[in-house]
């Protein structure tokens, strides 16, 4: 998720729709509204992080030159960026972005913490999102259970909301991780929440297009946000691709069957292969236009959400992954095996990759990204370890020093990074079937309902 709402929206006439909804009046038991930066960041509670053994878990190759494993990297890494990025009410901060926060953030501190099994910090990082990104109607109601994208100081120095509009990355993010939580720890109150959430994002953030002719039938897709942020025509929508999540539909789809999140699953390969054939080096783009109309896919030309190869589009490697690890999805090999060849040949070439590409192919920068090496180095094991294993010795490990990649200042690439060391493949099977939805939880963990 990047800074596209704020100019977009100076573009595009938004109306959003303000829905009171049944909501959560007791799932923390306490308030915590943030105010802005805490003195005191990141200590950790009970002296020690609750980080899971994952010596039972596969171990890829070490750092060999700073003599630590992939282990270690995965359990350094969530220390110093507790302590640097996460302050003690739960809040994560962007250092590069005027210590502001965003929905984005504070899912992947959920995710990360319920894989590595600590849940202290995941209700830290939860409750201060439900306190302070939950959206409201101008008279203050609680509008849905979305979140607000951005957080920060206002120019009076006062702290609060700077963009109400959602992202529906983050929100997938959450949800995920509540789900994972709920089935780790036993907590119904997060499947809970999940539906809860569920029920928005479905609402608010889907759209289904008509069919084109007696061939096609309708299909259903996922929204980078409120949908009148993102029309600039009335027959147009823009999409994001590096949003798909076909593993998180299926989740979804396990505590939430009264909607056919199933079709999203669909629809997602739809976008990332149609988007992708768009262009001649077949990469993914951060954007692309679906033509609502005609039921086909545009590149984008727009200087604020271009279809080009960049941050955003680095996580389809991730994304896609993870449905060949966690759910077998013979497309998402695929998908990687066809879509991945432009870079593999470009590193081959040069044993470099520059870390945003035209549809062209030609490179618009001369700068790389340790970010897109992190998605590369995840989303190629399987398909081409060796080289895989190149992109691990000469730019992840040298970019790597004392739980920090690049710097201690880098929000975004700490998580990418991470994500890409965490062995997905060896999670725990229970918690991705529909068997472990729980049927019963502690009273005080159960979410009460309430007028909003």
């Amino acid at each position: 998720m990047s800074n596209y709402y704020s100019t977009f929206n100076t573009l595009i006439q938004s109306s959003f729709r303000a829905t009171v909804s049944i909501g959560i009046t007791t799932l923390f038991g306490c308030s915590l509204q943030s105010t802005g930066p805490s003195s005191e960041l990141g200590q950790l509670n009970n002296s020690q992080s609750q980080v899971s053994n994952l010596n039972s878990q596969k171990d890829s190759s070490p750092f060999t030159a700073q003599g630590i494993t992939s282990q270690d990297v995965i359990t350094q890494s969530w220390e110093t960026y507790r302590q640097r990025f996460i302050q003690t009410d739960g809040r994560v901060i962007d250092r590069e972005d005027k210590d502001r926060s965003t929905s984005e953030g504070q899912a992947y501190a959920m995710l990360r913490a319920v894989l590595v099994n600590d849940p202290e910090t995941f209700s830290q990082t939860l409750q201060w999102a439900e306190e302070n990104l939950r959206r409201h109607t101008a008279e203050g109601i609680p509008q849905d259970h979305l979140w607000s994208w951005r957080w920060g100081q206002y120019d009076d120095g006062t702290w609060g909301t700077i963009d109400k509009n959602f992202a529906s990355d983050a929100d997938i993010d959450a949800i995920t991780a509540l789900i994972l939580a709920g089935r780790r720890w036993n907590r119904l109150d997060y499947l809970e929440l999940a539906q809860l959430k569920l029920a928005d994002l479905w609402e608010y953030s889907t759209l289904v297009t008509t069919a084109v002719d007696d061939k096609s039938g309708s299909m259903r897709y996922l929204l980078p946000g409120p949908v009148d942020a993102f029309k600039p025509q009335p027959n147009q929508v823009y999409l994001n691709p590096s949003y798909m999540a076909p593993y998180a539909f299926r989740l979804f789809a396990q505590v939430d069957p009264r909607r056919d999140w199933m079709s999203l699953v669909e629809s997602s390969y739809g976008v990332l292969e149609a988007s992708s054939e768009l262009a001649a080096s077949q990469l993914p783009g951060d954007w692309v236009l679906l033509n609502m109309q005609s039921g086909q896919f545009e590149l984008s030309d727009a200087a604020i959400l271009p279809s080009v190869y960049s941050f955003d589009a680095y996580r389809v490697w991730w994304r896609v992954r993870l449905d060949a690890l966690w759910f077998d999805e013979p497309r998402a090999n695929a998908y990687l095996q066809s879509h991945l060849t432009f870079l593999i040949e470009l590193w081959q070439s040069q044993r470099f990759i520059p870390a945003r590409i035209a549809t062209s192919g030609t490179p618009t920068v001369s700068y790389e990204s340790t970010a897109q090496y992190a998605m590369l180095y995840f989303g190629l094991q399987g398909i081409e370890d060796s080289i895989a294993e190149q992109i691990l010795e000469e730019k992840l490990e040298p970019s790597y020093q004392n739980g920090f990649w690049d710097n201690n200042t880098a929000y975004y690439v700490q998580n990418l990074g991470w994500f890409a060391f965490y062995p997905f493949e060896s999670l725990d099977k229970q918690w991705l079937t529909q068997e472990n939805n729980l049927s019963q939880a502690p009273a005080s963990q159960q979410i009460t309902s309430g007028s909003l």
